[in-house]
């Protein structure tokens, strides 16, 4: 990956994870408008220690629920961004079951959120970048389209995946940087 003097990605590497990934006349108005939203959720996320991680879960070009990752907070392992919005567009909706509804997720879903996602039978999910560690759509298991379930999600991968990346790569730098410190303080 080429990068500019501060050493954050060139502006054009988004769009060749965008074209890699074969998607890039596939992006409409409409999904850059709501993964927008989700890198602003993540970054409200960051701010409060999280880590950085939105999501907004749409149906008919209407937000229904919006959700940033807050573990610490909640004191709640569950608490991701992905059962957040899930769980407030299911209050709204009065249902369980979201049908026809697009998330979109600024990092791919771990393995209980691409399980809820089947379970409340999302349609399309769209996430930014992939987490190689626990990701469990593409990176690690393909859960959400598995032929082995009743429900399949439409997935794309890679809208604004450079920008997510980064984000979450500067959190862990930061903190891993903290911490360091914290150490050095204690010798």
């Amino acid at each position: 990956m080429s990068k500019v003097a501060d050493g954050r990605p060139e502006r054009g590497y988004e769009l060749l994870l965008d074209f890699v990934h074969g998607k890039c006349e596939d992006w409409t108005d409409a999904d850059r408008v709501f993964m927008r939203r989700s890198l602003e959720l993540a970054r409200a996320a960051e701010r409060l220690g999280e880590v950085p991680v939105g999501a907004v879960l749409v149906r008919n070009g209407q937000i229904l629920g919006e959700g940033s990752n807050r573990p610490l907070a909640a004191i709640d392992p569950t608490a991701h961004a992905e059962v957040e919005a899930l769980r407030a567009a299911a209050r709204v909706a009065g249902n369980y079951r979201l049908p026809e509804s697009t998330l979109y997720v600024t990092l791919e879903p771990c393995v209980m959120c691409a399980g809820a996602l089947v379970i409340a039978r999302i349609e399309r999910l769209v996430f930014a970048a992939r987490d190689i560690r626990f990701g469990a759509v593409r990176s690690k298991f393909r859960l959400a389209d598995s032929e082995r379930l009743n429900h399949r999600v439409q997935i794309s991968e890679g809208l604004f995946a450079a920008e997510a990346a980064e984000q979450l790569a500067e959190f862990f730098h930061k903190r891993r940087r903290s911490n360091d410190e914290a150490a050095q303080e204690h010798r």
